[in-house]
């Protein structure tokens, strides 16, 4: 049957009517509810346009959605935000993540909507939140919109909205950031600003311990993490003649409840691999084994004067004061750009494949993840690239010092682009 009169959308009304009661006016509407059926609201007042107004106050608090449920479209935003974090403490996450999503929340989401109710919240306002957001970063923005999405998520499974705001909002666009690696010269202004750190004569205060100095190699030789740097044990040294291999079994993170700990489990599944490590590096790390007791097979490698693990804040403070003695400190070079310059060297050597897997992404294969039984051996191929370009016996600085093709530079981007995906997620 065609033509006719369109149905009512289920949680909306049609035409409102005002008429004369006496000396009073009574104004009617007619509001489809969640089950289905219309059913008449009303409102009486002393004028048309107060008994409008009422009317239209009475339908926006009927919820034509989360009927009996715990939140509606005349919610308080705050309302769902209490509801979702009680849902995030039962869901299986890592605590930092839960961490991470209660700070965003707080300190981004919540302070542009905590006075509006969830009918309120419109695409638009979401809009305009969100551009004023990456105006501060694209991180930042990236950020909002995937917790709006996570909150908008949660009510809609409640049936308290009918549709989430955030869809059709415009996309934020990234500003092209193109991958840089350490080059040659850099690497050595680096090494020797680290090794001549706090050992001149008649300095205050406590001389370099050298572990800055030494996590600086491990982390060239390996591209780990500096949180996985920082949690390697002696236990996950292995030493044969093949070469030395670590495995990498967790992370350093500060936590607000139990403070600095590590971690025995590290960013995703696929970050628990077994890295290679090629000869600068490992002779580092032999030096450090060897000054800790067989009994502290567990304790961290890079510890402080209480055997605990190194805080990742004092090292990133420390080797930034290494890059101004460097002569480097306008330049943003991090830690993370020792992770970066391992990429670079795996990448042109053996291709973007094998960067991938050293760096523990989560880009390998379907096959290779659901079909193919993992080989249990490790390829040393990669810590003999890295020795071969990043050693201290006479380096070839061929790979890191030739320009980038456009396909490698593709290449590169795409591991930046999941390495950033990895830390936000």
């Amino acid at each position: 049957m065609t033509g006719g009169r369109p149905r009512t959308a289920i949680g909306t009304y049609g035409d409102i009517h005002v008429r004369a009661r006496g000396s009073r006016f009574v104004a009617q509407a007619r509001y489809r509810d969640v089950d289905g059926r219309l059913r008449k609201v009303e409102a009486t007042a002393a004028s048309p346009a107060l008994a409008r107004s009422q009317v239209k106050e009475r339908l926006l608090k009927r919820s034509g959605y989360g009927s009996g449920g715990q939140l509606s479209v005349a919610s308080p935003f705050t309302d769902l935000v209490a509801l979702w974090l009680a849902d995030l403490e039962q869901r299986e996450l890592a605590e930092g993540t839960k961490e991470s999503y209660r700070d965003l929340v707080r300190l981004q989401v919540l302070p542009a909507f905590e006075h509006f109710t969830l009918g309120e919240i419109t695409t638009g306002r979401v809009e305009w939140f969100l551009k004023s957001q990456a105006q501060h970063s694209h991180s930042r923005a990236m950020h909002s919109r995937t917790m709006l999405n996570l909150l908008f998520g949660y009510a809609l499974r409640n049936d308290a909205i009918a549709r989430n705001p955030v869809e059709g909002t415009s996309q934020l666009r990234k500003p092209r950031n193109i991958p840089q690696a350490l080059t040659p010269g850099q690497i050595a202004a680096i090494r020797k600003a680290a090794a001549e750190w706090r050992t001149e004569d008649g300095l205050p205060g406590p001389k370099s311990d050298g572990q800055v100095r030494d996590l600086i190699e491990v982390l060239l030789g390996t591209g780990m993490r500096p949180g996985e740097a920082l949690a390697i044990r002696p236990c996950d040294v292995t030493d044969g003649p093949s070469g030395m291999v670590v495995r990498v079994t967790g992370t350093v993170v500060q936590r607000k409840a139990t403070g600095l700990i590590r971690q025995s489990n590290p960013k995703s599944a696929s970050s628990v691999r077994a890295i290679p490590v090629p000869r600068f590096a490992a002779v580092v790390l032999r030096r450090r084994l060897a000054a800790i007791g067989a009994e502290d097979d567990e304790r961290t490698i890079f510890a402080n004067r209480n055997g605990g693990p190194l805080n990742p804040y004092n090292v990133r403070r420390t080797f930034r004061e290494m890059v101004e003695l460097a002569g480097l400190g306008d330049t943003g070079v991090s830690l993370r750009w020792f992770r970066r310059t391992a990429a670079t060297v795996i990448a042109r050597s053996m291709g973007s494949d094998a960067a991938a897997a050293f760096l523990g992404h989560t880009s390998t294969a379907i096959t290779e993840g659901h079909y193919i039984e993992p080989d249990p051996t490790t390829d040393h191929s990669p810590a003999a690239h890295l020795e071969h370009a990043l050693g201290l016996a006479a380096p070839d600085h061929t790979v890191l010092s030739r320009p980038a093709t456009f396909g490698e530079q593709l290449q590169l981007e795409a591991l930046i682009v999941a390495e950033e995906a990895d830390a936000t997620g």
